[in-house]
């Protein structure tokens, strides 16, 4: 039997398995690993639509190796995860006459990954552990469930990215760790407490139920995350802001290939003063060179307000942290993760409010599926809930409806107390209890995701707290029996989040003293 970790990502996804010996191992998947040989391996995370009506698609190192990746078609995906799970903007693009959702490219993706990966591995897979932003809503933790749904698999589980990264950086001594996740769409933190049993533990065969083995070297470990923060912003929106920079100076003409050109310019940055390439544009016979010195680059982030958006997170988290009774200084190691975390200027904010010494940048594209793959062997999450979660009710002194919090954002789970809900009849004769639950994001920022020219672009605005619903608006909680009347208390409702992140309520009437309902779990969280 064999156990994998698969960490999805915008640019780049990794899987890993364990080794002979008993170690976290990346994956190289045939065809699919860019370049043969590299170390990691990875998968770039592109697919290119061959018929969309089959359907048919090349995936990661296939399309480069076909010469796809600066496709101006309309056949190429790239950074596709952003759309997932968003209310994108605009027009869904058309593939052989047929609207292809970001949904649909990533289902795409991930279903050619695992077939290659079975393809290459005929042993039965036991458990399957996947990675997921911080600050991903449900609705694409549940599109990532519905996508693995038919793969043989007996156990999956879904894990943060930055917590997933703290117990698979491999640091013996450090106790309590600061994941900075940096990648290509996303800003994951999380500040994680680690500890370590004595005993050594081999694979677990079920979720709950294991087989010791003294020869395996895999220790188990407990992850308590003590606070986390997250922001969709990454490598991919600086590629856009270079683009947009040489379209104004350059006149520079948009699309994939030069946006893939920004790209290396942005990437050869991080190692060099001063970069250059070159673009022929083949239709119209013109050629431009593109040269960029690292204090332009690092001018063009601090124009686009990226170090007021990054404090901000620090902010929140060190916040959560303070609220948990620990301090910056308390840290022993951060852990950078993800290709932007290697860029200088993103090194030198960090230093702003940790010492250099403790700033470890060795695995920045591994890390995140080694540590998943820990859950199989033993290791153990205590989790909080990154956002809030509510009922929506109608607010009489604004005229609309409003949200009311139910289980705060920071909530450890599983919830030891459940909160309680007095509600009455909202009209004569009422005889039924409808509930919409919604997730709350952040207020401080809103995500706008929209299509244009191509591409996938976002954009941070101020705003109202973003909410997403969980259920059906018309869905029927209860039924009242005899009829409710307004002014009287008639239900008491408890909620709480079980160890499985399920939501669950009871429903008490008052009236009768009845038990309507008995822990019924309404919205599954993950």
């Amino acid at each position: 039997m064999a156990d994998y970790a698969l960490d999805f990502g915008t640019s780049n996804t990794v899987v890993a398995t364990w080794d002979g010996a008993g170690r976290p191992a990346s994956v190289a998947i045939p065809d699919l690993s860019a370049p043969p040989g590299l170390t990691p391996p990875l998968v770039p995370s592109l697919v290119y639509v061959r018929d969309a009506n089959q359907p048919s698609i090349w995936a990661g190192q296939e399309v480069l190796h076909q010469g796809l990746e600066t496709g101006t078609n309309g056949r190429l995906f790239r950074a596709f995860k952003r759309g997932i799970g968003q209310a994108v903007t605009g027009d869904l693009p058309l593939v052989d006459g047929r609207p292809v959702s970001w949904e649909q490219v990533g289902a795409w993706f991930l279903g050619r990954l695992w077939a290659k990966l079975r393809q290459s591995n005929a042993e039965p897979v036991d458990a399957l552990v996947l990675t997921v932003p911080v600050d991903s809503f449900e609705t694409y933790r549940h599109w990532l469930g519905q996508v693995v749904a038919d793969w043989p698999v007996p156990q999956v589980k879904l894990l943060d990215e930055p917590t997933a990264a703290a117990l698979g950086y491999g640091l013996d001594q450090a106790e309590l760790l600061l994941v900075i996740d940096f990648g290509g769409g996303t800003l994951d933190l999380a500040l994680v407490q680690l500890t370590r049993a004595s005993q050594r533990l081999g694979f677990l065969l079920r979720w709950g139920e294991r087989r010791f083995d003294q020869t395996s070297g895999q220790q188990v470990e407990t992850a308590k995350v003590v606070a986390k923060a997250g922001l969709n912003l990454g490598g991919t929106d600086m590629d856009v802001w270079l683009l947009d920079h040489f379209a104004q100076t350059h006149n520079l003409p948009k699309n994939t290939l030069t946006l893939r050109l920004v790209e290396r310019l942005k990437i050869a940055l991080s190692s060099q003063e001063s970069a250059t390439e070159a673009y022929f544009d083949d239709l119209e016979l013109d050629t431009y060179e593109l040269t960029l010195g690292r204090p332009a680059f690092e001018s063009l982030l601090a124009e686009q307000g990226l170090w007021a958006r990054l404090d901000r997170v620090m902010g929140h988290l060190l916040e959560q942290a303070r609220q948990s009774g620990f301090y910056p200084q308390d840290v022993e190691a951060v852990l950078l993760v993800g290709g932007t975390s290697q860029i200088p200027a993103v090194q030198t904010w960090i230093q702003r409010y940790f010492d250099p010494q403790r700033i470890k940048a060795g695995r920045p594209l591994e890390a995140i599926a080694h540590g998943a793959l820990r859950l199989t062997a033993g290791g153990q999450v205590q989790d909080i809930l990154y956002h809030s979660y509510g009922i929506r009710y109608w607010d009489r002194r604004r005229n609309s409806h409003n949200w009311h919090t139910l289980i705060p954002a920071g909530q450890p789970y599983p919830m030891s107390q459940p909160v309680e809900l007095i509600l009455g009849a909202s009209a004569p004769g009422q005889t039924r209890l409808e509930l919409l639950i919604g997730e709350l994001g952040n207020p401080s920022e809103t995500l706008e995701v929209y299509f244009e020219e191509g591409r996938l672009v976002t954009r941070a605005t101020a705003g109202a707290t973003p909410v997403q619903t969980l259920n059906e608006p018309d869905a029927t909680l209860a039924t009242l029996d005899p009829p409710g009347q307004p002014g009287n208390d008639r239900l008491r409702l408890q909620f709480w989040v079980d160890g499985n992140r399920t939501l669950r309520v009871t429903v008490q009437d008052i009236l009768t003293g009845q038990t309507l309902i008995d822990q019924r779990p309404i919205v599954q969280l993950s």
